[in-house]
C-alpha cells in the first residue's frame, strides 16, 4: 500500500497486517481429535514454530497442541461435537476457534471430582492462554477461542 504523509512530499510504504487463516472442517465427530493434532502439528510446522527447544519460547508448540486438542475434545463430549477447528495468525497472536453445535457456554467444573474423571479442560486453557472466550450464534452453536502469544522468533 503506498501513502503519502501530509507536508514531507515523499512517498511511505507500508504493509498490511500479517494475518493467516488455516481450517480444519469436520464432517463428523469420529476421529476430530487425531485429525486436529495432524491439523495443529502441521500448521505449527508450517509456521516455522517449532519450539520446545528454543529457550526463548515460553510457550512450546506442544503447549498449542495441549490447548486446541482440548478445545476440540471438548467440543466432542460435551457440545455435539465440533464443525470446524481455525488457526489464525497475526504477528502478535496465534487464535484457536472452534465452532461447535451446542449453544451453552462452556462451564468449569472441578477437576478429580469423585463422580467423573476429568474437569482440567478450562483450567489448563486458563493457564496456557492470553485470553479465551465464547461467541454464541444466533441460529445454532458457538464458537469458542483461545488467543496464546507467538514467539519473538516468528515475528
Amino acid at each position: 500500500m503506498r501513502s503519502q504523509a501530509p507536508g514531507d512530499g515523499e512517498a511511505c510504504f507500508s504493509t498490511p497486517p500479517l494475518r493467516q487463516v488455516r481450517r480444519l472442517p469436520f464432517e463428523g465427530a469420529a476421529g476430530a481429535v487425531a485429525r486436529s493434532r495432524t491439523f495443529i502439528r502441521n500448521t505449527l510446522h508450517a509456521y516455522g514454530w517449532t519450539g520446545s527447544d528454543d529457550e526463548q519460547v515460553v510457550l512450546t508448540s506442544d503447549d498449542v497442541l495441549l490447548v486446541a486438542v482440548e478445545l476440540v475434545t471438548n467440543a466432542c463430549l460435551h457440545a455435539g461435537g465440533p464443525v470446524e477447528l481455525r488457526v489464525v495468525r497475526t504477528s502478535e497472536l496465534l487464535r484457536i476457534e472452534v465452532d461447535d453445535r451446542s449453544e451453552e457456554p462452556p462451564q468449569a467444573r472441578a477437576p478429580h471430582s469423585g463422580t467423573r474423571p476429568g474437569g482440567h479442560g478450562l483450567h489448563i486453557i486458563r493457564r496456557l492462554t492470553l485470553d479465551w472466550g465464547v461467541v454464541v450464534h444466533r441460529e445454532q452453536g458457538k464458537t469458542v477461542w483461545v488467543d496464546m502469544p507467538v514467539p519473538e522468533a516468528m515475528r
